[in-house]
């Protein structure tokens, strides 16, 4: 599978690609990148269930996110199928820092909390579609053929996130959010990482520096 096609609207709204060096360091540590995918689908889940909790006045929402959160379980119950038939065993992972970095740019006032919240969900589901997108050519058959298959879901889930924040919340303000947080992701995206996660940065060793006693 050596194409893998994508929305072009991704590229355009990802202030940045892959690196080469996350993906050689997925293709290195595939138990890793597993876990912690498998935590992702969970915390998607999670996150559109919040929503619903915060947000119960907003229909379209509710609709979208329970819909979300249904299929995001689904992909998590796939993912530790695969991880049982590939005998990676689950583990505590700690989180990255990519989506607690996005979110620390969220506004605590609403209606902008909400809106601001919804942009960043949209970029957290973008670049998991650009990451499976970059992942799959390198990846074996059964993965591969894996990944292929979320690509559609995470660019359709994308999509709906960016349309709620346009639902509720002012054109010129949330183009402005956007650049904010496509400027801090391509920074997270970009820079070095002390750890590899599935949103983690290039993960970098971390060198112990001994001080004379």
């Amino acid at each position: 599978m050596s194409s893998v096609p994508l929305l072009p609207e991704i590229h355009e709204f990802l202030g940045c690609r892959t690196p080469a060096g996350w993906i050689s360091a997925a293709l290195a540590d595939q138990e890793t990148l597993l876990v912690d995918h498998k935590n992702c689908e969970f915390k998607a889940a999670s996150t559109a269930l919040s929503l619903i909790a915060k947000y119960g006045q907003h229909a379209d929402l509710i609709n979208m996110m329970s819909r979300l959160a249904r299929e995001e379980l689904v992909h998590h119950e796939q993912v530790l199928r695969l991880m049982k038939r590939r005998k990676v065993d689950l583990r505590a992972l700690s989180a990255s820092r990519y989506a607690s970095s996005l979110r620390a740019l969220v506004r605590t006032h609403e209606p902008v909390r909400l809106v601001d919240t919804l942009v960043v969900g949209a970029f957290i589901e973008a670049r998991s579609c650009e990451r499976f997108e970059a992942l799959v050519p390198h990846l074996d058959d059964e993965l591969g053929r894996f990944y292929f298959g979320l690509l559609k879901s995470e660019a359709r889930h994308f999509q709906g996130y960016l349309k709620l924040a346009y639902q509720y919340g002012d054109a010129a303000d949330i183009e402005r959010v956007i650049v904010k947080v496509r400027e801090r992701e391509a920074e997270l995206i970009d820079g070095p990482d002390t750890e590899f996660r599935f949103h983690s940065g290039v993960p970098v060793p971390v060198v112990s520096v001994l001080t004379p006693d």
